[in-house]
């Protein structure tokens, strides 16, 4: 499905045209969204990511509930660190002094402008997972976000979890970017899994490193994956500024890539 034709590209966007642009997409008051963003995708923006913010929200209105993946992958174990590799001679002192995560203080440095600026709002809501954490503003911030153990990244005890109701919103990203279908990784037969290690905050107001094993997280096939999903003509594409976004549910992303997933990728 194809929306509206694309903008001309001389003209700053604003709050306004970015809001017609969205509803011209398909998104609708009250409804809850869950959007991977870039503002450079999206051209010279008057008033930068709160103008995009202010849009998004203008859009879904009071009753609808904005969700952006707020993640913090940086705190994990330096032993599994590429890009760039640490000594290994390093890895005991981050470890021990690595700061533990805290929902209210810490960054999600790595997410773009966009979700650090939703995670920031008046009342806005982040889930207290140390590495794979959401923030959402309105309505259903509260349930969707309040529960997220630490064992389940992006299971289905995970936000994720409760938001297959919801649609996805690709605002400038591609599928690589997709948090949707991570919970796919988690309900194909056998998954693979990983060892994890983070710094978490304890009650007493410290610090400590927490060591577990989840299903392993991929995202190297993703793109292959989406444009596998947007051939079934589940995706809704349309300008948004100077990008094309997508839009798309929750469920069916979901529902699609654990059977390619199953097919394409060896089990554990």
């Amino acid at each position: 499905m194809t929306a509206a034709p694309e903008p001309a590209q001389d003209a700053p966007r604003t709050r306004v045209s970015l809001a017609r642009d969205l509803a011209g997409l398909g998104l609708r008051p009250g409804e809850t969204v869950l959007l991977h963003s870039s503002l450079s995708a999206l051209g010279w923006v008057c008033g930068g990511a709160q103008a995009v913010v202010q849009a998004l929200l203008d859009t879904l209105g009071p009753t609808g509930t904005l969700v952006v993946p707020t993640q913090t992958m940086d705190n994990s174990d330096p032993s599994q660190w590429r890009n760039p590799p640490v000594p290994e001679s390093w890895w005991p002192t981050i470890r021990d002094h690595t700061p533990g995560f805290d929902p209210h203080a810490t960054p999600s440095a790595h997410m773009g402008r966009i979700p650090e600026l939703v995670r920031t709002l008046p009342g806005a809501v982040r889930s207290p997972h140390p590495q794979t954490s959401f923030a959402a503003v309105g309505p259903r911030a509260h349930a969707l976000l309040d529960h997220h153990p630490l064992t389940c990244r992006l299971g289905d005890e995970s936000p994720l979890g409760r938001l297959l109701d919801a649609r996805v919103l690709l605002l400038g990203t591609g599928y690589d970017s997709c948090t949707a279908f991570h919970l796919a990784e988690y309900r194909v037969p056998a998954p693979r899994t990983e060892p994890v290690g983070c710094a978490i905050a304890t009650p007493d107001g410290g610090r400590a490193w927490a060591a577990f094993t989840d299903t392993a997280l991929d995202s190297d096939d993703f793109p292959a994956l989406g444009e596998a999903f947007e051939a079934t003509g589940a995706v809704t594409t349309g300008p948004v500024g100077l990008t094309t976004a997508r839009l798309f549910p929750v469920s069916d992303a979901v529902a699609f890539a654990t059977s390619w997933l199953t097919a394409h990728r060896p089990t554990a």
